[in-house]
């Protein structure tokens, strides 16, 4: 479970840091909490790899949830679009990572999902 923790951390920082660097736009001050998210981002993400979950299921469900929570956000506090494109888009991306985590291993071998959750 404390795999998963991380990996929520990882994904809220990045979205943060996202998110500020937009703001900065207007407010400069918010590039200081973008230059902080991603450092989490990467603190956390790398605090994964080092308990051993695999890279390309951490790394996919990372940036796909980035992508989509971004996308959500910029709509919600920039009023920024989402079109039915950009929603077929992160269904794409998301069909990626679960074909990247069920292709990435053996029949013998247990899920890595399950590996990372550990």
């Amino acid at each position: 479970m404390k795999r998963w923790t991380l990996l929520a951390v990882a994904i809220a920082a990045e979205v943060a840091a996202a998110l500020s660097l937009r703001a900065a736009i207007d407010e400069p001050w918010w590039a200081a909490l973008a230059v902080a998210g991603y450092l989490g981002a990467f603190v956390a993400l790398a605090a994964l790899l080092r308990m051993g979950a695999p890279i390309g299921v951490v790394y996919g469900i990372w940036a796909a949830a980035g992508v989509a929570l971004t996308a959500v956000f910029g709509t919600v506090l920039f009023g920024e679009p989402f079109t039915l494109l950009i929603g077929i888009g992160i269904a794409f991306v998301i069909a990626g990572v679960v074909l990247v985590e069920t292709g990435g291993h053996s029949e013998r071998s247990e899920p890595a999902v399950a590996e990372a959750a550990r």
